[in-house]
């Protein structure tokens, strides 16, 4: 870009994607004179999915504004809680991200995750069919723009990544309701109907079964029942209804 010069300024939760060197203060970009200022914004590093309002000299304009030599831009971040359009809130999670695909399952949400690397054109087109919002820490598949809609995952560690899922998005939590393993939902099941599932020692202690509706798996109160509760109850506390 060799035109015209505006002068950026990013909210601080952006500056991650900024080079280390660009993020202090107001930064100088030169434009085409013709690209949108969304265009202008992605082209300096930031996905437009983590993007709130863009201030062009005091007033809110739209991706689309084609900015002008001289102009001062301050690119806000997301609000939250951040609403969703036109579909129930449900989720896409990449290969990367199955430990937390899990634990939004664990609490209830309706989140589909890809074990293996289906690569970016074929998710993002799941995400629109499906009219799920792609979580993921692949900036280059958050620009693609067949994406229903599509939010960075600024942790690596899953409890970290857990928390700012649920304060971005404010799903609605049932607990206990789906399968870990596929998404499906959870029905009441007797031991005779899971029996085939279980060892003796399981068979022998315990009586309270459900079953998953689509893949068939069994859940019961096992030895790591202690800390998926543990989950679950820091979940509603901070974010049940």
């Amino acid at each position: 870009m060799n035109g015209p010069e505006i002068h950026v300024e990013f909210a601080p939760e952006l500056h991650v994607f900024l080079p280390q060197a660009r993020r202090a203060g107001t930064l100088r970009a030169t434009t085409d004179g013709v690209s949108s200022l969304g265009h202008v914004v992605e082209s300096l590093g930031v996905p437009l999915t983590e993007v709130g309002a863009l201030v062009v000299d005091g007033r809110e304009v739209p991706v689309s504004h084609v900015p002008a030599a001289g102009e001062s831009v301050t690119v806000r971040t997301v609000a939250r809680p951040q609403r969703v359009p036109g579909a129930p809130l449900r989720f896409l999670l990449d290969v990367h991200l199955g430990t937390l695909a899990r634990r939004l399952r664990l609490l209830g949400v309706d989140t589909a995750y890809e074990s293996t690397d289906i690569g970016d054109p074929a998710l993002a087109a799941r995400s629109a069919a499906e009219q799920r919002v792609m979580l993921s820490r692949d900036r280059g598949l958050l620009r693609r723009r067949e994406l229903w809609a599509g939010a960075f995952v600024y942790s690596t560690r899953p409890e970290e990544q857990l928390r700012d899922v649920l304060d971005r998005f404010q799903p609605d939590l049932r607990p206990w309701t789906r399968c870990t393993a596929c998404n499906g939902l959870l029905r009441e099941a007797t031991k005779n109907e899971v029996a085939d599932q279980l060892r003796h020692g399981t068979h022998a202690t315990y009586d309270v079964f459900a079953q998953c509706t689509e893949c068939g798996r069994a859940y019961w109160k096992g030895a790591h029942h202690e800390q998926l509760e543990a989950i679950v109850e820091r979940a509603l506390a901070e974010f049940g209804s």
